[in-house]
């Protein structure tokens, strides 16, 4: 593998400003995000006229503490466009992750906005050693999912030729590799595997292969994974993180030179870090939840979003921002199954939605592969269901959770009182089968 040292004259000037220089610029931004969002969305003026803050108020960086938090809820609360700073009609495109039943969390772009997240995106694959006249094979999710576009658009900003295959097809990823010859490609981990299986699978060595630099995102993967895919398909493997409510894919990158985690491209995005339980913000360096306050956000403002991740702020090394530490895990119950949010409450709220189903159910994770299962155990009413009709209750559920969720899963229907019950008082949703790294 051979690991590409930009030179001084590849990186924006941001990308290596002094320490001063990108706050004096984060707070000029900071001030116009705050106004922005109080002067134009409703939900930021009545909850910031609620905490006693006001825009004015912000003098220095550390004031941005003294704001209210948005969390998913908000989003929900203010489906779909309730959240949108600008008029409906200019906002050029929509997208949405998986929220609560038929309630995604949506988000919206100004043209302006899909420029700047083009222009970061570019900026990550560039960190990672693309460079222009590079094919990019993208093999993330098109469509509402932000994965499979912001990458695309990223790339062809970057000066690339985008492969756009979306996910699956397994067999037609191998092909279009081999035939088309791409030296990137943009992945989520799990599948990334999966496409080294198949390779194997056909007689190929998928280290032979010209990819040289894996992009790979969407959730969460260890070093150990790292180590396992750049062994066996010969390439860099670097780390993407996004969230569909913060931009998309691209919020922070790896830089190819040191793989020691993600730059936060803080010239657009600003971070803190807080303890879960009292909100405070804590030092850099110690572990708590990650928080983003948006700086050039058209459309839809985010002031203060609870990402959830629970991680740590890292000093600058190979750029000029701060880095993200390894995610260590969640501060609530999402599950991520194969690129997927999902939530234990939008299960129950499918099961509660059909009649025959008893209000008790497990979710059951295990590992198939590479790849994350999901098996959904629920019951059966105790009078009243025939047993010959479990079977089209199992499809039935399964397509909801398809349907509204997102997700491909596997439904087990169980007779009445078949789940076992707990005698603490709390039920146990999630059983977590998959090997610990």
């Amino acid at each position: 593998m051979v690991q590409r040292t930009p030179a001084p004259g590849e990186l924006e000037p941001i990308e290596r400003a002094s320490r001063d220089e990108l706050q004096a610029l984060q707070l000029e931004r900071l001030k116009w995000s705050l106004r922005h969002a109080y002067d134009n969305v409703p939900h930021y003026r009545a909850s910031f006229d609620a905490a006693g803050v006001h825009p004015d108020d912000l003098k220095s960086l550390s004031d941005l503490a003294r704001f209210p938090f948005t969390d998913k809820k908000t989003l929900r609360d203010n489906y779909p466009f309730g959240l949108f700073a600008v008029p409906r009609e200019q906002v050029t495109r929509v997208h949405a992750s998986s929220g609560t039943t038929g309630k995604p969390t949506v988000v919206g772009y100004t043209k302006n906005d899909i420029d700047n997240w083009a222009d970061l995106v570019a900026r990550s694959i560039r960190a990672a050693g693309g460079r222009p006249g590079d094919m990019v094979h993208v093999a993330y999710g098109y469509g509402l999912f932000t994965g499979g576009l912001g990458a695309h658009y990223g790339a062809e900003r970057l000066g690339c030729t985008v492969v756009p295959m979306s996910g699956g097809q397994t067999e037609k990823q191998v092909q279009l590799i081999c035939d088309f010859k791409p030296s990137i490609i943009m992945v989520t981990p799990s599948y990334m595997l999966n496409i080294i299986e198949e390779f194997a699978r056909q007689g190929l060595d998928a280290a032979a292969s010209s990819i040289k630099v894996g992009i790979f995102g969407a959730e969460p993967w260890t070093d150990a994974m790292r180590r396992e895919i750049e062994a066996r398909a010969g390439i860099d493997a670097v780390d993407i993180y996004g969230l569909s409510e913060v931009m998309g894919p691209g919020v922070a990158s790896e830089c190819i030179e040191s793989k020691d985690g993600p730059v936060i491209w803080e010239d657009h995005f600003y971070p803190e870090i807080i303890d879960p339980e009292t909100g405070e913000v804590l030092p850099d360096g110690e572990e708590g939840e990650l928080v983003f306050t948006s700086l050039s956000k058209e459309a839809l403002p985010i002031i203060r979003y609870r990402t959830r991740d629970l991680t740590c702020l890292l000093p600058p090394t190979s750029r000029s921002m701060r880095r993200m530490g390894r995610i260590t895990g969640r501060s609530d119950d999402m599950l991520i199954i194969r690129g997927v949010n999902v939530f234990p409450s939008q299960i129950e709220e499918l099961i509660l939605k059909m009649p025959a189903l008893a209000p008790q159910y497990q979710l059951v994770l295990t590992r198939d592969g590479h790849l994350d299962s999901l098996e959904v155990i629920a019951e059966v009413r105790a009078a009243g269901v025939d047993l010959d009709a479990m079977p089209g209750l199992s499809r039935e559920l399964q397509h909801m959770i398809k349907t509204y969720v997102g997700v491909t899963t596997r439904v087990t229907l169980l007779p009445s009182n078949g789940i076992e019950r707990s005698t603490t008082g709390k039920a146990r949703r999630v059983i977590d089968k998959r090997p610990k790294s």
